[in-house]
């Protein structure tokens, strides 16, 4: 059995000749410069490409469902993942890893300092119970946990591979359900609401999700219902332009609800309008209000709509997040969350006992500024990820 390099700092196995880990190389560096930032948008992205913090890249091509001699292919059977594909999703886990090595490091320096002066016993349990409570992973989590560590024998101790596997496999367990892609499907155009408090990354979060959408082949709109902040409606433009996608704004201050209207006569032939909102904190009812004056703007045109009310929570918040997810899911009915930030903190399991508590899908994890790094979430990658797999 291959070595395997452990991030916590007890119980390692050792191999014959240990060689120094190797990151898996990224096909694309993200640029770590904001959207706001940038000095020359590129021009409307063509299908296949997406244009942004990046650079130009092709997309996925899916096979014709013939061979180059014409001959029929079994399109039932799902082709082998290609070199690239392969390379794509590594460098992905690769940066992911990176992201949550502050979650993981200081969940392993905790354990690690329990367990190399303990064995297993009730007492041993406890202590670790009460550690990943403090690492955010909530109390079902926790006790998942230790519960299934106690059922076995491990009278002799357990090393830090037996306990990393244990601890990802109730992660998984607790997050495979809610990993849902955002589906973009039924009539057209499907509306997406972004909501969230300050600085959770909403307008960010829009940008890359249409620069996604718009290299799939989709037409995108943009609407800028962020007027408060005029650093906002710019860094969405910004985005609009590199991506290929209209976007509606209004003067500064403007009625939110009114340019959500405007944004939905001009996306009567779009595939996809998404809608930005002003922060706001989850206990400023003035504010809340609002965002329910938004929502039936949109359901005076379309009963149906939004079709998707996406949260974005920002992970060093901890704690707070949980209480936002309760606010807004009873103001709005979010449907889906998004946690940015992931990799500037050390509390990232807090999305664990979110998904918990709430059993709400899990459309996307950021863990950095480039198009890249907002990527559909993965249960299994999270769950090693943080766990210092």
């Amino acid at each position: 059995m291959s070595e395997r390099r452990s991030f916590w700092g007890f119980g390692r196995r050792k191999s014959a000749e240990a060689q120094p880990e190797i990151p898996a190389p990224d096909s694309a560096a993200p640029d770590s410069t904001a959207p706001a930032s940038a000095t020359a948008p590129a021009a409307s992205a063509a299908p296949g490409t997406v244009s942004g913090d990046t650079g130009v890249r092709e997309a996925d091509v899916r096979g014709t469902g013939a061979d180059p001699a014409g001959t029929a292919v079994d399109t039932a059977t799902e082709p082998a993942p290609t070199a690239g594909a392969t390379a794509a999703k590594d460098g992905w886990f690769s940066r992911l890893r990176k992201g949550l090595g502050r979650s993981s490091n200081r969940l392993g320096d905790q354990v690690s300092g329990l367990f190399t002066k303990k064995k297993l016993d009730a007492s041993s349990l406890q202590d670790l119970e009460d550690i990943l409570i403090e690492a955010d992973l909530g109390v079902d989590t926790a006790m998942a946990i230790t519960d299934r560590l106690s059922q076995q024998r491990y009278a002799r101790g357990i090393d830090a591979d037996e306990l990393q596997e244990v601890l990802a496999d109730e992660v998984e367990k607790v997050l495979a359900p809610l990993a849902r892609p955002l589906e973009i499907t039924g009539e057209a155009p499907f509306i997406v609401l972004v909501v969230g408090v300050n600085g959770t990354g909403k307008t960010t979060t829009i940008g890359k999700i249409a620069a996604q959408q718009a290299a799939a082949g989709k037409k995108v709109v943009l609407a800028a219902g962020d007027t408060f902040r005029a650093a906002a409606v710019e860094q969405l433009k910004i985005w609009g332009e590199r991506s290929g996608c209209t976007v509606v704004a209004g003067a500064p201050k403007a009625d939110a609800a009114g340019l959500v209207y405007e944004a939905l006569d001009a996306a009567a032939d779009a595939d996809v309008l998404l809608i930005d909102t002003a922060g706001r904190l989850q206990n400023r009812a003035e504010l809340m209000a609002e965002l329910e004056k938004i929502v039936r703007v949109i359901k005076r045109r379309n009963p149906d709509a939004p079709h998707a009310v996406l949260l974005t929570l920002d992970a060093t918040t901890g704690q707070n997040a949980m209480n936002q997810v309760d606010i807004f899911g009873k103001t709005v009915g979010v449907t889906g969350l998004v946690m940015t930030k992931l990799d500037g903190t050390a509390r990232g399991g807090i999305l664990v006992a979110i998904a918990a508590k709430h059993k709400l899908p899990i459309h996307f994890i950021g863990i950095g500024e480039g198009i890249d790094d907002l990527a559909p979430f993965q249960a299994e990658d999270f769950a090693r990820a943080i766990s210092g797999l």
